[in-house]
């Protein structure tokens, strides 16, 4: 317990971000409140604003200011016939910055997980589904992540695509087994894009 009710807050809200823990929170308050009270408010109104209005795509479910996103609304990737379905926005963001993957994506925001409660339904594989349906796509790319989780998720989605007999691919070697997408450096997911491989 500090001098402050406040800064005890503030101190316990900073711990709802990944990896603060006690003293890291404690590290920033005091940064915030000594040296950058200015900024800390400028955080405050843009946290807000951000949580208040970032919605989900209603086409891909990655975040958007409010109805499609930008890549949604590009024709030429909805003409692409190309669907990369990946677990997080971050894993967009990292295809992204590849730079030579030019399609749609489909969001997870997670991976099947019985044991925590994360079904089909969590992860929106109606959409999907209704996605695979609509005759749009012509190949499928599985991006899920090389973990026990991503690739029992990509199997249920795989067998969503061949109902629909859509062609399935799934990325290339180069990203390590247990590993993130959003960790792997641009070069070697941009191998593992244009190298992808039928997915069995």
């Amino acid at each position: 317990m500090s001098s402050s009710v406040y800064l005890d807050q503030l101190i316990e809200a900073l711990q709802v971000q990944p990896g603060i823990g006690p003293r890291s929170a404690a590290r920033i308050a005091y940064a915030l409140l000594d040296r950058r009270r200015a900024e800390g408010l400028q955080l405050a109104a843009v946290l807000k604003d951000a949580l208040q209005h970032i919605e989900l795509c209603p086409c891909c479910r990655n975040y958007s200011d409010g109805g499609e996103c930008a890549i949604c609304r590009n024709v030429k990737r909805r003409s692409s016939g190309l669907l990369c379905v990946v677990e997080t926005p971050a894993d967009v963001q990292a295809v992204e910055s590849a730079g030579t993957y030019f399609g749609r994506y489909f969001v997870l925001h997670g991976h099947l997980s019985p044991i925590d409660g994360i079904g089909a339904a969590e992860l929106g594989l109606d959409k999907l589904a209704e996605i695979l349906a609509s005759g749009e796509i012509t190949e499928l790319i599985l991006a899920t992540n090389p973990t026990v989780e991503g690739e029992a998720t990509a199997s249920y989605i795989a067998a969503l695509a061949r109902k629909q007999q859509v062609k399935l691919s799934k990325i290339a070697s180069g990203v390590p087994f247990g590993g993130n997408l959003e960790s792997v450096d641009e070069q070697t997911l941009a191998a593992s894009l244009e190298q992808r491989r039928p997915f069995a």
